[in-house]
């Protein structure tokens, strides 16, 4: 659920829905204690509660007794001067929040309330005999320091004189049905506002605040340098998405992360692996230099053959710190490429002649192998094809464990693409190392491999500039038997305008 639909429905608890319940809660409440209010004062009319001083109620309060007392004056009048039947009448009145007062020829013989504080100023308001007629069901209203209901019913005693019964109403003050109505709604309301107002809090707390609480603690686990822990997602709103997007952050982060301790143990295995290797040509320089000052190559042939293999060594370390110059322009994307046509069958047989007499020296048998049309050509790069070929060949040559090393090179042509393959018989690769052998730094059996010395990143170079040129390259093998690297590149092919 989106944020905004939560904040429309929070404005709907906190406002809408409180006020119709409330409503409702009101008109229920109002017509339970209505019709409680009509059995228990014997009334058949309907009661407006909700009014709650007007004089409707004390109005059908005493309509019974009205008609009681009209019907014993017309029965036997001289009742209405017998105190303890006027005591009986009045009591019951007072349970219907009235009383009772009688008056005779003038004088008040009968006053049925006691406390009310405005007797003087109220009987000076007493209307005069007959200014109401007897078939007047209503009454009239007093209006003073207090409000009255006065009903009054005009008779004459046996002896002729005049006779008048008040039933009188004080209207200013809520009955107790309609005050314990009142308090009841009142409490009602204010449990519902404050029910609202926890259902809202839980919900905010649930689908808001809990939610950036994690975020918060996730991120101080971040500030502290921990990556290790997942960041649920429990909801698709903004801030579920936040928090989604928080949780990719750390992931890329935690990547980040190990990647850089994965290249900074990288990084020391490549210096630890061009120590050894610049330390082996070194050791060599020195100790055939040291033989020349101290007169150990005293013959020509020895002098010029100590000579020869000081330049060689050399020479592997130039070529070793060329390596390390390319790679470092690899790691940048910065390689310099200088492409141009090139014939398939004359390059590669160049490149077999300059390396020919090397493999030759070292005992190791190289065998050419070409089946392509001399015609055919590529777009390339001469001299970084020419680190690929050196690299292949060099690392072939690296693990060859036979007496007799052997080393084919064969160029295929296969439809728009030429293929070359290079052969050796070395101990070969395991197949779960296959896939990796082209990653930097990667050396399959390290531990004997290292031996051999090597930075770790001559295929990977030679990866990079195939991938460069649009190429693909891979690699087969069997272990004792030997390995296979393939790689094909695209013929040039010459677009004729029409």
């Amino acid at each position: 659920m989106k944020l905004k639909t939560r904040l429309t429905m929070a404005f709907f608890i906190i406002s809408v829905a409180p006020v119709l319940l409330i409503c409702a809660v009101v008109y229920g409440l109002t017509n339970y204690q209505a019709n409680s209010f009509r059995e228990a004062y014997g009334l058949n009319e309907q009661i407006d509660l909700i009014s709650g001083n007007s004089m409707q109620i004390f109005n059908r309060l005493t309509q019974k007794y009205q008609q009681t007392i009209r019907q014993s004056l017309a029965e036997d009048p001289e009742k209405f001067q017998d105190p303890e039947y006027l005591s009986q009448l009045n009591q019951q009145l007072l349970n219907h929040y009235a009383y009772l007062i009688v008056r005779k020829d003038g004088a008040l013989i009968f006053i049925g309330d006691t406390d009310d504080n405005d007797d003087a100023q109220l009987y000076s308001m007493l209307p005069e005999f007959s200014m109401l007629g007897n078939n007047v069901e209503g009454g009239i209203y007093l209006d003073g320091d207090s409000q009255h209901l006065i009903k009054q019913i005009d008779f004459l005693y046996p002896d002729q004189s005049q006779g008048t019964v008040f039933i009188v109403s004080r209207v200013d003050q809520f009955v107790p049905e309609v005050k314990s109505l009142f308090m009841e709604m009142f409490v009602i309301g204010i449990c519902i506002l404050v029910g609202a107002g926890i259902l809202l809090t839980y919900w905010i707390y649930r689908s808001i605040l809990r939610p950036l609480g994690k975020l918060q603690e996730a991120t101080k686990k971040i500030r502290d340098g921990n990556l290790d822990f997942t960041l649920e997602v429990e909801d698709e709103d903004e801030i579920g998405q936040l928090c989604q997007d928080f949780e990719e952050m750390r992931i890329r982060l935690k990547e980040s992360g190990e990647e850089k301790v994965q290249y900074d143990r990288e990084s020391k295995e490549l210096i630890s692996n061009i120590a050894h290797d610049l330390k082996t040509p070194i050791t060599a320089i020195k100790g055939y230099a040291e033989g020349i000052m101290d007169g150990v190559a005293s013959s020509p042939e020895r002098l010029d053959k100590y000579i020869r293999t000081i330049y060689n060594k050399a020479n592997d370390m130039d070529r070793l710190i060329d390596e390390l110059t390319f790679y470092s322009k690899i790691d940048t994307n910065r390689i310099p490429y200088t492409f141009s046509r090139i014939n398939v069958a004359q390059y590669f047989k160049d490149c077999v002649e300059e390396v020919g007499l090397d493999m030759e020296t070292k005992g190791i048998e190289l065998g050419y192998f070409n089946y392509v049309d001399e015609d055919v050509m590529i777009i390339a790069d001469a001299e970084q094809l020419k680190r690929v070929m050196n690299n292949i060949i060099g690392n072939s040559e690296k693990y060859i464990d036979k007496k007799k090393g052997i080393i084919n090179i064969r160029i295929k042509d296969v439809g728009d693409f030429i293929e070359v393959e290079i052969e050796d018989n070395g101990r070969g690769i395991a197949q779960k190392d296959l896939p990796n052998i082209f990653d930097r730094f990667f050396r399959a059996d390290s531990s004997r491999n290292s031996s051999k010395g090597g930075s770790g990143i001559g295929l990977s170079i030679v990866r990079k500039i195939i991938e460069d040129h649009g190429g693909r390259i891979w690699a087969t093998s069997k272990e004792g038997i030997g390995t296979e690297i393939h790689f094909v590149l695209r013929k040039y092919q010459e677009v004729v305008q029409e």
